[in-house]
Order: C-alpha cells, then structure tokens, then sequence
C-alpha cells in the first residue's frame, strides 16, 4: 500500500516499513528553554521491542530533528523534574520498571543497569504506556502495572502506583515506594460476564478533595468506561470499590491522559469516542470535567470516516498557556491497520478553553 497523502498535523516521524514496524508509545515534554522534545518507540513482529526515538522542534512544533535513541527504554514517560530531563516506562515489552535522566536535552540518557542507576523493579514483567506524573505531597507519583495476573491480554494486568521524594534520587530503587497490585476481578462488571475483561494505563491524578487516585482504561465491550482506584496516603495501597468504582468517560476503553488545569478549574482529556457514532480509534474529542466522575464533550478535534486503517491514538499532550500540545500515534494512508500506527504526528489545540 502507498500512501497517497500526509496525515493532518506535523509529521515527527514515520515508520521506514508500514507493513512491520508500527509506531507506538507518544510522548511529549517541552523543555525549560521552550524546545519540545518528543519520543515514540516501535513494535511489531518484526522489530525489537526495546528501543525509544527522541525527536526535537525549536519552533514550536513546525519542524522535527531526530534527537537520538535509547536501548532498553520501552513505553515510556518523557517529563521535567528540577529542570532535569528523565524518561521512566520498561526496559523492553514485558520488560523491567526503569528511570534514565539526561543532562543534554535527550541526546545521551543514564544506564538503568542496577537498582541504583535507574533499575527500579526486576521481579516480573512490567507494563505501562506514557501516562502523567503528578507532584503531591512532596512525592511524584505514577501509575504502572504488571502482568503478574491470570489469563491473556487484559485480565492479567495488575494496576498499582509507585512513588518517590521530590528531593531524593529518582534513579535510586530504594527511595522509590510502591503499592500492593490490584487484579481485575471479571464478576466486578457485570454488564460482561465471560469476556474477557481488564484494566491498564492508569493516570494518577489529584482529586478536588486533593486525594491520589489512578483512573485507568477499562477492557469493556462497550468501551466508554473506566475505573476509578483508590490510593493512600503514604501510597502503600491502592483500592477499587466495585460499587462506585466504574466510571463513564468517552473512549475510556483505550489509552487516554488526564491533566488538571488551574485556569479553568477543570480536568482535560483527548479521547477516542467510542459511541454516537459507532467509532475505533478514528474519531479524537476534547473532554473536560470538574470532578473526574462526569465528562462533557467539548470538542471534535480529527476525525476520519475509515476505522480499519486509520486512528488518532495513545496521545500524549501538555498544557502551553492558551493552548494544548499534542503528539499522536497516528495510523494513515498506507498503514498496516488502524492499530498498527505508520506516523507520529504533533497537533496544536488553540484557545482549547474557549
């Protein structure tokens, strides 16, 4: 298949082969100099499942340089702390909990060689995508998960949030504290008995009562769904409660990022609508919120008739003053399907209050 024209936006990078190498895991942070850096990885059949691209604008976004690359850094989370750059995720697909820095704007990262360069959790297989780290309490904290559940994809994922001192080393494992793992249990839902039913990718975020609680994508055939989890206050343990736990979010059945913003008072979040009309991931909305539990649809913001081969997905984005900034796995013209991205593309939300 070739493609006949170039996805909306500006395209960061694109896949050399469409056929065996899809582009995953978005993630964007926009250095204390104003240059954004952005980072996807590859998976598929055919490639290594281990190593993340970073890529570099000094125009806001109109042009991208490649930055350099990171082995053994996989679904992963680019983002500021003390003016540092880090990026945490898994070593590989399944692979390792681990934290790098840089101390050139991405262009060379630290070892995560050992638990106390960066090699945070080595007993089982990790998983992630980029999702937000928060600042509470004098600690950052981050949702994860492990695939230490029963069954396949989606049910064996167990959700927990690990946490860190503001003031310690972030690459030092034993500063770090993380919480029990939650399993999904399928009688939780029972709108769905016997598919096969999960939770992953959950965003921890600050209540309006200022409580730490991780909202994740929820496994579910009507796929507007999510679940909200409980977490302590020293952030030993985390909790869902079946009875009040499901919540309804458009698109809640794939991955999404949840922000606060201060301006308006509300949460933020670009979605992939799921219901009215029947949609994939070829339909991306603005939602927003006050209190986490009911989402409005503020606005469309891409869309394409086709669910098969093309998507706007797993993006991540920031805040810029009035704007929000975007970077998108995006499947297009030419792509394997509508899962299997061909492009990661950066988007620009203007007035996105408004």
């Amino acid at each position: 298949m070739c493609v006949t024209n170039r996805p909306p936006g500006v395209v960061i990078a694109e896949s050399p082969e469409p056929m065996k190498f899809y582009i995953g895991s978005p993630s964007i942070v926009r250095l204390p100099d104003g240059r954004y850096l952005a980072s996807h990885d590859f998976f598929g059949k055919e490639t290594t499942s281990d190593v993340t691209h970073v890529y570099v604008s000094a125009d806001r976004g109109e042009t991208w340089a490649r930055q350099g690359e990171i082995k053994g850094q996989f679904w992963s989370t680019l983002f500021l702390h003390d003016d540092a750059l880090y990026i945490i995720g898994a070593s590989a697909e399944y692979g390792y909990t681990v934290i790098r820095r840089s101390d050139d704007d991405g262009q060379t990262w630290t070892s995560a060689d050992s638990p106390d360069t960066g090699l945070l959790l080595s007993d089982g297989r990790y998983h992630c995508a980029p999702v937000p780290i928060i600042r509470h309490q004098g600690r950052l904290w981050r949702a994860m998960e492990d695939a230490g559940g029963p069954g396949g994809w989606g049910s064996h994922f167990r959700a927990f949030v690990m946490s860190v001192p503001e003031d310690a080393d972030l690459r030092d494992a034993a500063n770090w504290t993380f919480s029990n793992r939650l399993e999904f249990k399928p009688e939780w839902y029972k709108k769905a008995q016997g598919v096969n039913l999960g939770w992953l990718e959950g965003n921890v975020v600050l209540t309006p009562e200022s409580k730490v609680v991780n909202i994740l994508r929820v496994v579910c055939p009507e796929g507007e769904t999510a679940a909200w989890c409980d977490v302590s206050d020293d952030g030993k343990t985390i909790s869902f409660d079946p009875g009040t736990g499901f919540i309804h979010l458009p698109g809640g059945r794939t991955k999404f990022t949840i922000r606060f913003d201060e301006e308006s008072g509300r949460y933020w979040s670009l979605v992939n609508k799921q219901r009215d009309p029947e949609a994939n991931r070829n339909i991306l909305v603005l939602v927003s919120s006050a209190d986490l539990r009911d989402w409005r649809v503020e606005r469309l913001l891409l869309e394409h008739p086709d669910t098969e081969h093309h998507a706007f997905q797993y993006v991540d984005w920031l805040f810029e003053n009035r704007d929000i900034i975007v970077a998108s796995r995006t499947a297009w013209d030419g792509s394997h399907s509508f899962h299997d991205a061909n492009f990661m593309t950066f988007h620009r939300i203007e007035a996105f209050r408004s």
